[in-house]
């Protein structure tokens, strides 16, 4: 399993989760105890954005690692 930070605005999370949603492996977006489908625009926009969150992945896709960078912090 993969596990990045990223952070996002409300401008790049249908960029962010159009990405995932091309990808044919799981991708879960986390925040706190809070863990929502990477696919799911509405459960992007149920987190915290002011915050980091955590994306976990079990595949590669160059086209969402491109996204993923984009967004990544240190």
């Amino acid at each position: 399993m993969y596990q990045r930070n990223i952070r996002l605005s409300q401008e790049s999370v249908g960029e962010f989760v159009n990405a995932a949603s091309k990808c044919e492996f799981d991708i879960d977006v986390c925040y706190g105890r809070i863990t929502v489908d990477a696919k799911s625009i509405m459960g992007v926009f149920s987190l915290d954005l002011s915050h980091c969150l955590t994306v976990k992945y079990q595949g590669q896709d160059d086209n969402f690692e491109c996204v993923l960078n984009r967004y990544e912090v240190a």
